[in-house]
Formats: C-alpha cells, sequence, structure tokens
C-alpha cells in the first residue's frame, strides 16, 4: 500500500521550443525558393548567366569578409595598444560597428541562391546595420529580463541532469583556501 499521489509511469518530455520546430521547415522552404528562383531565371537568359551571378557573389562576398575582418583585426590592434600605454580606449566610433553584420552579409552573399545575395546585400548597407543592431540588442535585453535568476553553475548542473546518456564524469574540486597552503586533510583520490 503507498501513500501519496502515484508516480507517472513515463516522465512528461519537455516542450519543444518554435525554434527548433519551425526552423527546419524554414530551411526547407528557403531552399526549395532558392532552386525555383535558380531555374526561373536559367529560364529565362541562360546557364551562363546563372553561373556568372553566383560566381560574382562568392567573390563579391570574399571581399567583404576579408574587408570586415581587417577592420576588426585593426581595432583590436589599436585597442590593445592604447591599453598597453596606459590611455583608456575611446568609445566606439560609429564606422566601426557592424563588422560582424558585414560578415555576415559576406557568408549569404557566398551562399549560393538570389534570396540570400539579396539578404546578404541589404546588410552591407549602413542603415540597416544600425536597425538590425537596435533590434538584436534590444532582443537580447528583454530576454536576458526574462531569464530565471540563478548561476552559471546551475546551468551546467542542469546539463549534466538532463543529458540523454546520463554519463557522470567523476572527479575531484580542488579549493585554494585563502591564507593557507594546503588543508590539513589529505584525501584519497577517487577511484572506479
Amino acid at each position: 500500500m503507498t501513500t501519496g499521489a502515484q508516480t507517472p509511469s513515463h516522465p512528461a518530455r519537455p516542450r519543444r521550443s518554435r525554434l527548433r520546430t519551425f526552423l527546419p521547415l524554414g530551411i526547407a522552404a528557403w531552399l526549395v525558393l532558392e532552386i525555383w528562383l535558380l531555374t526561373l531565371v536559367a529560364g529565362a537568359s541562360s546557364g551562363l548567366v546563372v553561373f556568372l551571378v553566383l560566381l560574382a557573389g562568392l567573390v563579391l562576398g570574399t571581399v567583404v569578409i576579408k574587408r570586415a575582418g581587417r577592420r576588426a583585426f585593426r581595432k583590436l590592434s589599436e585597442t590593445l595598444q592604447q591599453q598597453q600605454s596606459g590611455v583608456m580606449p575611446a568609445a566606439a566610433r560609429p564606422n566601426s560597428e557592424g563588422n560582424g553584420l558585414m560578415m555576415l552579409g559576406g557568408l549569404l552573399l557566398m551562399i549560393p541562391g538570389l534570396i540570400s545575395d539579396a539578404v546578404g546585400l541589404l546588410l552591407l548597407l549602413p542603415p540597416v546595420q544600425k536597425a538590425v543592431s537596435r533590434s538584436a540588442e534590444r532582443t537580447f535585453e528583454r530576454k536576458l529580463r526574462e531569464a530565471d535568476p540563478g548561476t552559471l553553475g546551475g546551468a551546467f548542473q542542469q546539463a549534466r541532469m538532463y543529458r540523454p546518456d546520463g554519463k557522470v564524469v567523476q572527479g575531484e574540486v580542488i579549493r585554494d583556501e585563502p591564507g593557507g597552503g594546503a588543508t590539513e586533510q589529505q584525501r584519497p583520490p577517487l577511484t572506479h
């Protein structure tokens, strides 16, 4: 005889997020649309025109990524030199923002397809970059406010608890005690 509520025979599965549900469908629809547009353009002109458009996107994307990478590296070098000389780096210059979005635009240009090329070209425009970065910043701040309070260690603990295979790696935590050397009591190492 048991007391209390009965435990379910199968644990409840966590609800799938909307992103995990609709992302594969969105990618499949995007691929079908890209192929359809390429065949439409090839039928209207020729296969050589489609090849040249795809090659131009690849070359332009490579140039954009290389330029954005150089800009980011130059900015990093300037910041490190300022810190080493003891000068605090100035606030971010308006032209130095958007390297990540420029790299994303270059990557989209390199991916074969007309829709990805159009989105990649849009991401190269400074007003679009500013709007996207502001929107991403607001979304990030909103998600951060909505997040449950907790520590990073708690997140790692949850990730370990919900791991499908359930394996646990045994280990030993060594803490450095302030104001002293080794601890008084030595513990033997963990063995399997």
